[in-house]
């Protein structure tokens, strides 16, 4: 590794082995990156010095930012963390806000100023805050004022966070009003291209998240892999999309593909189907990324919107089915292009180019990484057999600090977690995922954590969760609950217990239907059998069952 310009150095010390890591691939031209790179510079201060500072970067309905717009507001940004916060280069800063300019600049800022950017969803409660606050040692955090509430129950219990500044308030002590204070003038920090620059925690299986530690390189080799040889965006390009930046494939998919290329971007604080087909028509958007759920939801709605402007829709988040990617195709004339990424790898690593399009398959290899399919033992198979897929290229795995990785990464080979075949041509064909993590909407939710939610209840004596199929969610959240004596299932208790769920961790993640039993099927040694409840959910996939309830959605 080179001169690391943290100094602050947890990020680096908490790397895990190298010879724990995947193997890197930079085999292509375009992956071959200098020892010295700071991401901010490629994205934001480059086309400032190439003369294209006047042309529209952010579009919001609040305010539009041209790119030099946005570096004055960037940096400034940087100016108040390094001389009002104390902030110096490696330090961790969490970031909480919907999708809006100022998240954007004060992303940059930090990779500019040297740091590492933790973001984290809106919708978190403070507990699911605290985490990343305490795994990270997070001492700086910049949120919009809207959110202030379970940060400020998340700064009680995670007691390494010591500055909190807020966006929006329109108080003396805003963000805003410090950057009016701040100099526009800020030197981007010579960091090395492999210093640490974003740590992504994942929705993890098991109630504890993983932090995924990327470089300053793999920002730009995701564009430059996935972007610049399967997307192929232009300058005059309009983005849009729907995914949180604090998910990596909203970050790369609505800022860095764009910003990478000096095109424009829209940024949505609410981007349901309801709310994109008109802002689609509105900013005449060009490129769209979304889950396949709401390319099935926007089918009923398109007409009265015009969204002629479009030539590339991208899928990802969940599994495309077929049926949408032919019906979008036969409404718009437009292939959506399907993606499978990680947090662990940061972005798309398989998927196709619209002239390669196999409807219902994946895509193949992403120019630049190498996918197989792999028995138990980390033996490839041949093509038709299903396994567990393997991965490897530019980016790759590398856990904060656990255990974990050892799991993810074998023989240098990163382990997603999910079951594939590969057929004759080189395409790879979706089964399931490997792991007990349910995909609804294109959200992660792991049943464990909900079941946690669930346990603290005092109705709830034991409860298992799943993903039961849905046809318009993809799956919904399914929790099979077995009551203390005393409590009787009904509506009433449904609502209670979704309700505690809701206040408890993330909304989105509640069980939408539940289901009360007698028991839950066990191993010998006590473990909780999900595998016979995601059976059981699928037997019952057309009823209720006499004892749940599901609320209308």
């Amino acid at each position: 590794m080179a001169d690391t310009a943290h100094v602050d150095s947890f990020a680096r010390d908490n790397l895990p082995p190298q010879d724990q890591w995947p193997a890197f691939l930079f085999t292509r031209p375009e992956l071959q990156y200098p020892e010295r790179l700071n991401c901010a510079v490629a994205f934001l201060d480059r086309w400032v010095d190439e003369g294209r500072g006047d042309e529209p970067c952010l579009i919001s309905p609040a305010e539009t930012l041209t790119y030099r717009e946005l570096q004055d507001r960037v940096n400034r940004i940087c100016n108040v963390l390094v001389h009002k916060l104390g902030f110096v280069p490696g330090n961790r800063v969490l970031l909480r806000s919907a999708n809006n300019p100022m998240m954007v600049a004060a992303y940059l800022a930090v990779l500019k100023a040297g740091g590492v950017v933790v973001a984290t969803m809106p919708l978190l409660r403070a507990r699911e805050i605290a985490y990343p606050l305490t795994k990270a040692k997070i001492t700086i955090a910049l949120c919009d004022h809207r959110l202030a509430e379970e940060l400020e129950r998340a700064k009680a219990i995670a007691p390494d966070l010591r500055h909190v500044v807020y966006w929006g308030s329109g108080k003396p002590n805003s963000l805003e009003a410090l950057i009016a204070e701040a100099s526009p003038e800020f030197a981007a920090v010579d960091t090395a291209a492999d210093d640490v620059c974003l740590i992504g925690f994942t929705s993890g299986t098991t109630g504890e998240p993983k932090g995924t530690m990327h470089f300053h390189r793999d920002m730009l080799a995701i564009c430059d892999a996935y972007a610049g040889n399967v997307l192929r965006p232009e300058a005059s390009d309009r983005f849009i999309g729907s995914p949180p930046l604090a998910f990596t494939f909203g970050l790369g998919g609505i800022v860095l593909f764009p910003m990478r290329v000096g095109a424009s971007t829209v940024l949505l604080e609410k981007a349901g189907p309801d709310d994109l087909l008109p802002a689609i028509m509105q900013y005449k958007a060009t490129v769209c990324f979304t889950a396949p759920t709401a390319y099935r939801a926007m089918l009923a709605k398109l007409d009265g919107y015009d969204i002629s402007s479009l030539r590339k829709c991208v899928s990802a988040g969940e599994p495309l089915p077929k049926g949408t990617f032919e019906a979008w195709k036969a409404a718009t004339n437009i292939k959506l292009m399907d993606g499978i990424g990680a947090t662990e790898m940061l972005h798309i690593f398989i998927a196709a180019r619209e002239d390669e399009i196999r409807p219902g398959a994946t895509g193949k290899p992403v120019p630049g990484y190498e996918a197989r399919v792999v028995d138990d033992e980390g033996r490839t198979l041949p093509p038709g057999s299903i396994g567990r897929l393997a991965v490897r290229g530019p980016t790759g795995c590398r856990y904060l600090a656990d255990e974990r990785q050892r799991k993810y990464v074998e023989d240098g080979w990163n382990i997603t977690g999910d079951t594939y075949l590969m057929d004759e041509e080189g395409y790879f064909w979706y089964q399931a995922r490997s792991d007990d993590m349910i995909i609804s909407s294109g959200y992660n939710i792991a049943g464990p954590e909900v079941e946690a939610a669930l346990l603290t209840h005092p109705a709830v004596a034991e409860c298992g969760v799943v993903g039961a199929p849905d046809d318009e969610r993809g799956a919904v959240v399914k929790a099979y609950v077995v009551l203390r004596p005393g409590h009787e299932p009904g509506t009433e208790l449904t609502k209670a217990l979704q309700d505690h769920v809701k206040a408890e961790i993330a909304p989105y993640k509640y069980p939408r239907i539940i289901e009360y039993a007698d028991a839950l099927p066990r191993t010998q040694t006590g473990k909780l059998q999900r595998f016979a409840l995601r059976r059981i959910a699928q037997e019952e996939r057309s009823q209720a069952g006499a004892a749940g309830v599901r609320e209308a959605v």
